[in-house]
């Protein structure tokens, strides 16, 4: 009877789980939906003419590697948790924490450059896809920057112990990362290729 229970039990997290997993990939796939549309008017809007050139900040493009760093780092936070190197998995998780927070004052930076280029969110439409597009990712990274801070969190406070539900958890987190960074790692190919 209790090994029923704990059988049931072990079903009904697992299900859980897929159905979490489920559900942040239907919003990966609506995300990437909703940035391909974007990346479709800007081509079809470009080539309609009235267009301003100019060249993006270079601080985007370091942000690109900044993007790609960061997701290493917590790929290897993941890996350090899996092997209960709790120390190096906390300091990897905050470490990718400050990098996020710097990609974004990275993004404000480039903002900034554009502004002082005389590039804003209204007026020509060029300018306006690219706030557009950089903000809409920033969105998207504050979701991921909040879920860090939890995990963080959730290292520091929690005892150091590898559960499955912990486990699932940080997969969860590193999973959106890493399409963070596939995101903007394609908003800068798209650039560059346009330019």
């Amino acid at each position: 009877m209790v090994t029923t229970i704990k059988n049931t039990e072990a079903d009904s997290a697992a299900r859980l789980f897929q159905a979490k997993r489920f559900a942040l990939w239907i919003g990966i796939a609506g995300m990437m939906m909703v940035f391909t549309s974007l990346t479709s008017a800007y081509i079809v809007r470009k080539a309609a003419g009235n267009w301003l050139e100019f060249k993006l900040p270079d601080i985007f493009f370091y942000n690109a590697l900044l993007a790609i760093a960061s997701s290493v780092v917590l790929q290897a936070s993941y890996a350090a948790f899996k092997r209960e190197k709790f120390v190096l998995y906390k300091v990897l998780l905050a470490l990718t924490l400050l990098m996020g927070v710097a990609f974004l004052l990275g993004q404000y930076s480039g903002w900034m450059q554009l502004v002082d280029m005389g590039i804003f969110l209204q007026g020509n439409p060029s300018g306006s896809f690219v706030f557009v597009l950089s903000g809409l990712h920033a969105l998207h990274l504050l979701v991921g920057l909040t879920s860090l801070s939890v995990a963080l969190f959730q290292a520091l406070s929690l005892p150091d112990r590898l559960t499955e539900r912990r486990k699932f958890r940080f997969e969860l987190t590193l999973t959106f990362w890493h399409f963070l960074t596939f995101l903007w790692v394609y908003l800068m190919a798209l650039w560059m290729y346009l330019a």
